[in-house]
Order: structure tokens, then C-alpha cells, then sequence
């Protein structure tokens, strides 16, 4: 059956709003232009069509960052949150999302299967970490508090070496991971390491890569100091998650080798925010949090006026599920037109996630995800309220 979206106006992925009808039939926009027809007729006259939103840093098992709370947690409450959390992201219009550590493939394919609701899934399911790195868990008493406990499907992911490291990128493409995530630095809410500190040497990032690559399949890196940004690009990774201490020689290599950024501005904001709401987090991680809020903004604006490639991701878990929208108020204070933001959720995250020939923009022959937005949608602010309805293949799955 075909359906017409008639009198929207229409966000065309180069920066305008242009008015346009819609035609959606077997899960597939048909057509795009003036004076369509359909058997179904959906009046959105006076509102905005997007394409289907992207979250590309997302951990849909995490619901909170609050150590204490994880602890005293049965095992398996974490998969009926991520049932929740999966829900909030697809009713804000996130249709597609990469999960950076956490969700299987069982969690994947519950959404394919339309067992529960949620966006469709890349899955990087654990993320590869140097002994006393970003990943290892270890607490100064001797006992691990891991964010993701090992079981079949997903395995421990401290690693050290190439070969060690070689053997685990295949054990995850086994277990069916779309990407390959790896800490090439410190980070923030691990309180033994130091954000500004490189992890993995040249050879363990190249062997990561090649590995990955053989497979058909990119990396990720969570990346916060500039010799660990550095270190990833020269290896070949595909995006720089945070890059929150980009240097001059960093931007220039994120634009020789057409890699991209995705900020998660929303993230060490948002742990400032948990533990001022009560959230245990170690006093360690809490301070580096703090310091580098306005380091992360200044050199994310730098990347901007440079024209790095841009593709949204907000860390959400870090921050609650169902606030990713928050991320888009942020890009916008870092330098980009809001116009740019929506492109950065839209067309380039599709393309960062190898998806710009089936989503990321509304054209004839690609899948029917649809946002309907009352109102202006470049007011970025007032978008998570006016969400109005969300097709995901053509059907209705919000409003």
C-alpha cells in the first residue's frame, strides 16, 4: 500500500527546508516531489519531515553511573533496562544507533526480530582495553567492578600484545560484533588512568585494524588525549569518540585521513550532573569529569572551523536514555548552524556507519525511517518536544 506524507516541509540533507510530499510503500520512500498520490493519506501539513536520526555512541545496557547501585544489581535486570532504554531513543526519533560496548547480539536481535522496540543496531559488544587502560575495571582493594560482566557472547576484552590482541578482535567478530571498539587512551569515568595518557603502541592499534579490516569491518576509538587520538588515526581507525584534547596535528590528521569526529559533548557534563543528583562515582573520575568539560567544548569548536566530519553520539547510559537530544543544543554551541547538526544525525552519521545508501537522508529507494516535527526543526532546543510521530521501514512506532 502506498502511503502519502502530504504538505511537509521536507529536510533535504544539503541545509534547507523545502515543502514536498512523500510516498512510502513496502518500506521504502517511492517518491519525492509535488502532487503525489497514495492509497493512505497522513495530513503533516505544517510540519517537518526528517530522516530517521542516528545516535553513533550510545550504551543501551547502561542506565546509570552509579557504582554502588551496579553492584547491589541482579545480572540480568540489565537487559529489561536496555528494553527501556531502547524504547526512549527510538520515541526521540533515533532510528539507527551504534552501541559502543554492552549490547550483544541477542540484544541486536530481539530488535530485528521485532521482539522488542528499539533502533536497528551496529554492536561493537566490548570494548578492547590495555591492562590499567580505559576497560580494566580493577579497583585499588583488588576487586572489579566491571560495567559489563564476561558471559558467553561477551568476553573479557583486557588484552596486551598483538597477538593476544589478535586472537580477541576475532573472538568478538565471532561473537558478532559490526564494530570494533578500543580505548586508545585513558577516559574519565575509569578512576585509575588518566584521560591524557596514550594507550595501546602502534603495532597492538595497526594489528586492531587489520584485523577488523579483513572482516569487513571498522574501528572505533574512544580517544581522549592527543597522542592517543593520533595514534589511532595513523593506524587507520574510522571514528575519534570524545577527542577531547585535540591538538592542531590531531585535526589535521582526522582531515587527511577522512576520519570522523563523534563528539559525546553531553557525556562528562552529564557525569558532573549524576553526581550532583547522588550517583557514587569515584571522587577520581568526578574531578576529571570537571576539568575536562571546558577542554572537550574548546576543542571540539576547533574542529568545526577546521571542517572535520562530524557525526553525532552522545554516550547516553553515561547520561540518561531519552535526553540524546541534548547533544544537538551542544554541537550547536560549539560553531555548527543547526542546519549542520541535523546533517551530523542524519546523512554523515550514515555514512560513518557505512548506511548512506539506505538511510540518512529522504530519497526514492531508501528505507522509510521518518521523524515529523511540529514546528521549526532547526530550533534545536524545543526538537525533543516536538517529536510528533516516528516511522522506522514505514510503519508508526511513536505518535
Amino acid at each position: 500500500m502506498r502511503t502519502l506524507f502530504r504538505g511537509g516541509r521536507l529536510f533535504d540533507g544539503s541545509g534547507t527546508l523545502s515543502e514536498a510530499d512523500v510516498v512510502v510503500e513496502d518500506g521504502r520512500f517511492v517518491e519525492v516531489g509535488s502532487g503525489l498520490d497514495g492509497h493512505e493519506r497522513v495530513d503533516v501539513g505544517g510540519k517537518a519531515l526528517l530522516p530517521g536520526l542516528f545516535d553513533c555512541h550510545t550504551h543501551v545496557m547502561i542506565s546509570h553511573v552509579d557504582i554502588w547501585k551496579m553492584v547491589q544489581s541482579p545480572f540480568s535486570l540489565m537487559f529489561y533496562e536496555a528494553m527501556r532504554n531502547l524504547r526512549a531513543t527510538l520515541d526521540l526519533g533515533i532510528t539507527t544507533i551504534r552501541d559502543a560496548g554492552g549490547a550483544d547480539l541477542g540484544v541486536k536481535t530481539a530488535v530485528e526480530r521485532g521482539l522488542i522496540a528499539g533502533p536497528r543496531m551496529q554492536i561493537s559488544i566490548n570494548m578492547l582495553s590495555q591492562t590499567g587502560g580505559h576497560g580494566d575495571e580493577w579497583f585499588p582493594s583488588g576487586i572489579e567492578v566491571p560495567f559489563f560482566k564476561s558471559y558467553p557472547g561477551s568476553p573479557h576484552t583486557v588484552v596486551d600484545g598483538p597477538e593476544e590482541i589478535r586472537k580477541k578482535v576475532r573472538e568478538l567478530l565471532r561473537d558478532g560484533a559490526d564494530v570494533i571498539k578500543i580505548a586508545s587512551s585513558g577516559g574519565v569515568l575509569s578512576a585509575r588512568d588518566d584521560p591524557r595518557h596514550a594507550h595501546f603502541r602502534l603495532d597492538e592499534l595497526e594489528t586492531i585494524v587489520t584485523e577488523a579490516a579483513a572482516a569487513g569491518r571498522w574501528v572505533m576509538a574512544h580517544a581522549q588525549s592527543a597522542e592517543g587520538i593520533k595514534n589511532a588515526l595513523r593506524a587507520g581507525v574510522r571514528s575519534i569518540d570524545h577527542g577531547i584534547y585535540l591538538d592542531d596535528e590531531a585535526i589535521s590528521l582526522l582531515l587527511e585521513k577522512g576520519a570522523y569526529l563523534v563528539p559525546t559533548l553531553v557525556a562528562a557534563e552529564g557525569v558532573v550532573i549524576a553526581a550532583e543528583h547522588g550517583a557514587q562515582i569515584p571522587e577520581a573520575s568526578l574531578q576529571k569529569a570537571k576539568d575536562v568539560v571546558g577542554v572537550h567544548r574548546e576543542s571540539f569548536a576547533k574542529a568545526v572551523a577546521a571542517g572535520v566530519k562530524i557525526a553525532m553520539g552522545t554516550d547516553s547510559g553515561v547520561t540518561p536514555h531519552g535526553e540524546n537530544l541534548r547533544e544537538l543544543e551542544l554541537m550547536e554551541a560549539g560553531g555548527m548552524t543547526p542546519q549542520q547538526v541535523l546533517t551530523a544525525t542524519t546523512a554523515t552519521a550514515a555514512e560513518l556507519m557505512g548506511l548512506e545508501r539506505e538511510l540518512g537522508s529522504i530519497e526514492a529507494g531508501k528505507r522509510a525511517d521518518l521523524v515529523v516535527v511540529d514546528g521549526d526543526p532547526f530550533e534545536l532546543a524545543k526538537l525533543p518536544g516536538r517529536v510528533v510521530a516516528v516511522y522506522k521501514d514505514g510503519d508508526r512506532v511513536f505518535g
